[in-house]
């Protein structure tokens, strides 16, 4: 097998064990689980038949071969039986109230119409069963957030009733969380379930994943990325989140367990870092002690139960209040054991940096603004299985107050707020307030003062970009041949769905246009992720385990080895970067994407980013970490300016993304919709520049959000502003239908002109674009040096989608004939064809065909554009006579796109296909 073959069969067991690793176990009294040999159990839940694998919008559209939900995995269990006669109660009631998809984009609604569950049914139920499953479902995704309000945060009155119907027949009841981030847990003393569990959203092997837990194949080991508070209300930033302008971040660095370990603790009902297991363990420190600026820690970890499993153990520190003040706890480290028998142990060692228990210094109150410091008293480390029950292993003194980075004031606030400081001693603690220091540099003279050379231009001397690639040549003599006009072109990606790159994908990079393919730069590809690869064209991907379940794993080497497969799939596919990890905080419950980030903790959030990026790397391609920074609200998140404090910003917003540069080797960064601190992020300079670049060390490529905008600071964003995005070091505009024809119609040859834009700054975005091409597949399948056995495995693997891979494009007018030459009408016979559409607007499409048969025959032909089925048209015979058949595809604002024809029974002869534009824009 060659370097780049992909296991699909091992790719499917690891995504299945990360599944299992992440479901977290809060509640399990009488022996509710796991379900017994020889057990059956009743399924109850109309989500049983329609699993959320994963969310919606960019982050959710994987194109699967399949979906093993957890009833469809229950039924394939030899051990344990499903109630039918249940399921065909619920199959009927589904027929009659069918699954709700919403109307287009981002509207799926966030929970399905439920099941009136009568006392009667649960009680035959509970004649026949042993054990009663409700599964509860939400999805999750992008242009909306969650609300605080049944069916969405809350459960609605037939879930909670539904629950209490199922407990009071049921000695053993549990309820399963098919859901993308945590929900309200409230009902959990009123309804009584005697056990709960959070599932996820666990992508194709979600359901195998949840019965191996529900069986106990695989005991319980995931553990809460987010604290569970007992309302919506009790969390810091509710007052600061959902404005559609602008949202104050007054909770500082006091997000989520942060802010309730130090001043809210009754507040909780499950605390951040907790999961049960089905055995017991003990956990203890075996050994602490200082080694320079280290801090080495020994954790014994021995299972005391009955039954096989893992543990996670969690380290927290606990620094002195100084003159900054802290959080009373922030994760420090963790590490998961591997599977303990009863009796077995394992000695789990740990490093811990002193530096990086330092905290940022934004207003000077230390004596040293802009700066990390470890500030004098003693620093106690507290080791545990969550936050709330880690107990004390040791602690080192701080001397004297010590320096340990040095920085400068970056994207500090410009609006004046209060800020949450916590005030007391011991472990009693209150909230005051204090000013939150103002930005005090100026931003323009910093950019000016920063302005990279413009060398002239060279004109073409046959450098081409694969002699830099091969040492012949420098890159900067390479980048000098280009023109102003061919640097305003690479600064622009093309999408969504270019011709240039993999079909179906979100964009193409670099290599945009004939001359700079002339000049040896490739087209890069992005595809859509981070749960799997979009391809809207139809190819299927392998779709993975949500973010939050993936870091409620806490397991690194698993994560990584996970996408080490999702790495060996890109290339597959001939896409260079994966847009993922999404990797912003959970500082809301409520934020409608947080199914595809992480936590709210930034530490936990960088290390499984850097685990992905790692994995990924090992294939040679890699992911873009997203969105750079202060995503944290759908609802108007292209405008709502986010005003956060400096030290907020460095410990929390931005820590995981720093791992992730710093550990994971990011290449590729992509910038968010909206503005910090009054700059939208993709023209923020000191975001882009000063402290990902200067500070970090940085050296790959920054997109935008697809149609992002960027500002002038004091004006208001634009998507046409490239002049700003480029002077940030915000390297890609994305994206745009024809980088030469400049379709998105931006200004960067203008701010060349009035000096806004240097030809320097150009050069320095090119130069950042051409040396991410160098180290991706791209390069060396633009020069023709992929191995003839990868080439192998990439048809082979592809099977039936590999016609994607080479689509051709027909141009699409007013009033255009389709070639329809290669479609094929056999029963379950399909194709794709790729349309180039020269109008933007609505269209319609006509279909002329015949069919022997008689008039009783009925031959259904499908229709797909992109992602989703327009039409289907069934044609009853026709004894031979053609006839014409006419349907609306809907409105299409970019030009090039993908129709896929099903043909679900024979019979059926093209004359014609046409497509009519019915209406332009």
């Amino acid at each position: 097998m060659g370097k780049y073959y992909l296991d699909m069969e091992e790719y499917k067991r690891l995504a299945r064990q990360a599944a299992a690793e992440g479901c977290v176990l809060l509640k399990n009294e009488n022996n509710t689980l796991p379900v017994r040999e020889g057990e059956t159990v009743s399924v109850f839940g109309r989500i049983q038949f329609t699993y959320y694998k994963s969310g919606t919008g960019s982050g959710g559209l994987v194109n699967t071969r399949y979906v093993t939900g957890i009833l469809d995995a229950l039924r394939a269990e030899g051990s344990i039986r499903v109630n039918e006669e249940l399921a065909g109660v619920y199959e009927a009631w589904c027929a009659e109230h069918p699954f709700d998809k919403g109307k287009g984009w981002g509207q799926e609604p966030w929970s399905q119409e439920e099941m009136p569950l009568d006392d009667k049914t649960a009680a035959r139920a509970a004649q026949v069963s042993d054990a009663a499953l409700v599964i509860i479902g939400r999805t999750a995704g992008e242009d909306q957030d969650t609300k605080a309000e049944p069916g969405s945060y809350l459960l609605t009155d037939k879930e909670k009733a539904m629950i209490r119907t199922v407990s009071r027949h049921f000695a053993r009841t549990a309820v399963l969380l098919n859901v993308g981030n945590i929900i309200d847990m409230k009902w959990v003393e009123d309804c009584a379930p005697s056990a709960v569990l959070y599932v996820w959203q666990g992508g194709m092997e979600g359901g195998n994943g949840a019965a191996d837990v529900l069986t106990g194949r695989v005991s319980p080991c995931g553990k809460l990325s987010d604290t569970i508070a007992a309302s919506i209300e009790d969390y810091p930033s509710a007052a600061g989140f959902g404005d559609p302008y602008e949202n104050i971040y007054a909770e500082d660095i006091y997000v989520g367990y942060r802010y309730f370990e130090t001043a809210a603790r009754d507040k909780v009902l499950y605390p951040f870092g907790f999961g049960l297991s089905y055995t017991e363990f003990a956990v203890t420190t075996e050994g602490f002690r200082e080694e320079g600026e280290d801090i080495l820690l020994q954790v014994r970890v021995k299972n005391t139960g009955d039954l096989a499993g893992k543990e996670v153990v969690q380290v927290y520190a606990n620094p002195p209040q100084g003159r900054l003040g802290k959080p009373l706890r922030s994760l420090a480290a963790f590490r998961k054991t591997e599977v303990l028998q009863p009796d077995g142990e394992e000695i789990l060692s740990f490093r811990i940096s002193k530096k990086e228990l330092a905290s940022y210094d934004d207003s000077g109150v230390t004596g040293h603004k802009s700066c990390y410091v470890l500030e004098e008293g003693s620093y106690g480390l507290y080791v545990g299985t969550d936050v709330r029950s880690a107990s004390f292993a040791g602690a080192f003194v701080q001397e004297t107050l010590t320096v340990t980075e040095r920085l400068e004031e970056a994207l500090a606030p410009v609006t004046p707020f209060c800020r949450m400081k916590p005030v007391g001693e011991g472990d009693s603690f209150c909230m005051q307030e204090e000013a939150a220091p103002l930005r005090s540099v100026d931003l323009a003279q910093r950019i000016l003062g920063n302005r990279p050379a413009s060398p002239v231009c060279t004109g073409d001397r046959g450098i081409l970009l694969g002699d830099v690639y091969d040492g012949r040549a420098d890159m900067e003599d390479f980048l000098a041949q280009l023109t102003d006009e061919d640097l305003a072109c690479i600064v622009r990606g093309e999408g969504m769905c270019s011709p240039k790159v993999t079909p179906g994908t979100a964009g193409a990079f670099g290599g945009v246009t004939d001359r700079l393919q002339h000049f040896g730069i490739p087209a890069g590809c992005c595809a859509d992720g981070p749960s799997g690869i979009r391809m809207d064209c139809g190819t299927h991907a392998f779709s993975l385990p949500n973010g939050t379940s993936l870091a409620c794993t806490f397991h690194e080497e698993l994560v990584e080895k996970l996408f080490e497969k999702e790495g060996l799939e890109l290339r597959r596919n001939r896409v260079d970067l994966l847009l993922g990890p999404g990797m912003n905080i959970h500082r809301n419950p409520l934020n409608g994407r947080n199914f595809e980030y992480f936590s709210e903790d930034p530490y936990l959030t960088g290390k499984m980013a850097a685990a992905q990026l790692k994995g990924m790397g090992k294939a040679g391609t890699s992911g873009t970490i997203k969105h750079f920074a202060g995503n944290n609200q759908e609802y108007s998140r292209n405008l709502a300016n986010a005003v956060i404090s400096e030290r907020a910003l460095r410990e929390i917003y931005l820590k995981g993304f720093e791992i992730a540069v710093k550990e994971g080797k990011a290449l590729s960064a992509m910038s968010t919709y909206g503005p910090v601190n009054g700059l939208w992020t993709a023209g923020s300079y000191d975001l882009l520049t000063t402290i990902l670049r200067k500070e970090w060390g940085f050296d790959g490529l920054v997109m935008t959000d697809w149609w992002a905008k960027m500002n002038e600071e004091g004006e208001e964003g634009d998507t046409r502003n490239t002049a700003a995005m480029v002077r940030a070091q915000n390297d890609l505009y994305m994206v745009v239908s024809d980088a030469q024809a400049n379709t998105g119609e931006d200004n960067t040859m203008e701010g060349l002109a009035d000096g806004r834009t240097t030809r320097g700054e150009l050069l320095r975005s090119a130069r950042n674009i051409c040396r991410v091409l160098m180290r991706l597949p791209v390069m060396d399948r633009f020069l023709d040096r992929i191995s003839e056995e990868e080439l192998r495995e990439q048809r082979e693997g592809a099977g039936e989608d590999a016609r994607f891979l080479d689509l051709v494009y027909q141009e699409v007018g007013r009033d255009t004939a389709l070639d329809i030459s290669s479609l094929s009408t056999e029963k379950g016979a399909s194709a794709v064809l790729g349309v180039k559409l020269l109008h933007k607007g609505v269209y319609a499409m006509q279909v002329t065909a015949r069919c022997s048969a008689g008039e009783l025959a009925q031959v259904p032909m499908s229709v797909f554009m992109n992602h989703g089925v327009v039409i289907t048209f069934t044609m009853n015979g026709t004894d031979g006579e053609w006839v014409t058949r006419s349907a609306d595809l809907g409105e299409f604002r970019f030009p090039h796109q993908y129709m896929k024809f099903y043909f679900g029974q024979s019979g059926l002869e093209l004359g014609e296909i046409r497509m009519i534009l019915k209406e332009e824009f």
